[in-house]
């Protein structure tokens, strides 16, 4: 099967007044359509970096990518200007932002935002959007959809406005989907509602995900193949069980024997010279 992204050799530079320095190394990845894959490593590890970089929304001009390919279907993404760009974001990559209350605009109306990426990528009209909306709002789960619509981002739960992000990514049924840490500060009970959606929503529109975090236990429960990145480098890639049940590098071994488990509280945590880890 043929990869839907493809990610090559990537380096991102970060240009400040101590110097210049590279949070994303060189680090390669594929993913073919319909697949889930996990992109998992410590805060800090250039996970969300990476995941900016393919969707070209680096933070500040300070920030840029220095080299490597990011390729989507047969495009090469560094050759697409401002203009192609506003056409793939939101409509075939849709995006999970890591805090909903940052990603939501407050000054908008949940209904406002979710018309927008249909009457600009699918040209909807006013009331063919707003019964859209409403469908989407439905389909994530959240019941009295004209009301939430009609609703602020401020006045809805956490994993209500999650939910709203994942309608909002999941609008113009992209090809890919990009869940940057989609279940941080949940509670358990969201979290797993939270994800159950996802892979729901990815087996009805058959889109590739790429799934952004630190938790190993989501990565299990999701994801078929794992990268594992530290200090912008990939230690270790592989498919999901042969990476849990037989890890090649030490900085794996010690994320695994770091889960939670019955009897956390008899043994010591994992710790590992830095030089391990490079």
């Amino acid at each position: 099967m043929s990869a839907l992204l493809r990610v090559e050799d990537l380096r991102v530079r970060v240009d400040a007044r101590r110097g210049t320095s590279f949070p994303v190394d060189g680090i390669s990845f594929e993913i073919s359509r319909g697949e889930t894959l996990g992109l998992v490593g410590e805060s800090g590890s250039g996970k969300s970096l990476t995941a900016m970089s393919i969707i070209r929304l680096l933070p500040t001009r300070a920030v840029r990518m220095a080299g490597g390919r990011i390729l989507f279907g047969d495009q090469d993404m560094s050759g697409i200007g401002a203009k192609g760009m506003r056409g793939i974001r939101g409509n075939r990559i849709g995006t999970i932002f890591q805090e909903p209350m940052t990603a939501l605009n407050p000054a908008f109306t949940v209904g406002f935002q979710l018309r927008e990426p249909l009457r600009r990528h699918r040209g909807l009209g006013r009331k063919a959007a707003d019964d859209r909306a409403r469908e989407l709002l439905e389909m994530v789960g959240i019941e009295r959809s004209a009301q939430v619509a009609a609703s602020y981002p401020h006045h809805l739960s956490g994993g209500m406005r999650q939910r709203v992000m994942i309608a909002m990514a999941m609008s113009c049924e992209p090809d890919l989907l990009i869940a940057d840490e989609p279940t941080t500060a949940l509670d358990v009970t969201t979290q797993a509602q939270i994800l159950d959606l996802i892979l729901q929503l990815q087996q009805t529109h058959g889109t590739a995900v790429l799934l952004v975090t630190h938790d190993l236990g989501v990565v299990a429960e999701s994801c078929e193949r794992v990268v594992v990145m530290r200090h912008g480098k990939v230690l270790e890639a592989g498919g999901v069980r042969e990476i849990f049940h037989a890890p090649q590098h030490a900085y794996t071994r010690a994320l695994l024997d770091s889960m939670p488990s019955r009897n956390i509280g008899k043994r010591r945590l994992p710790t590992l010279p830095e030089e391990v880890f490079g």
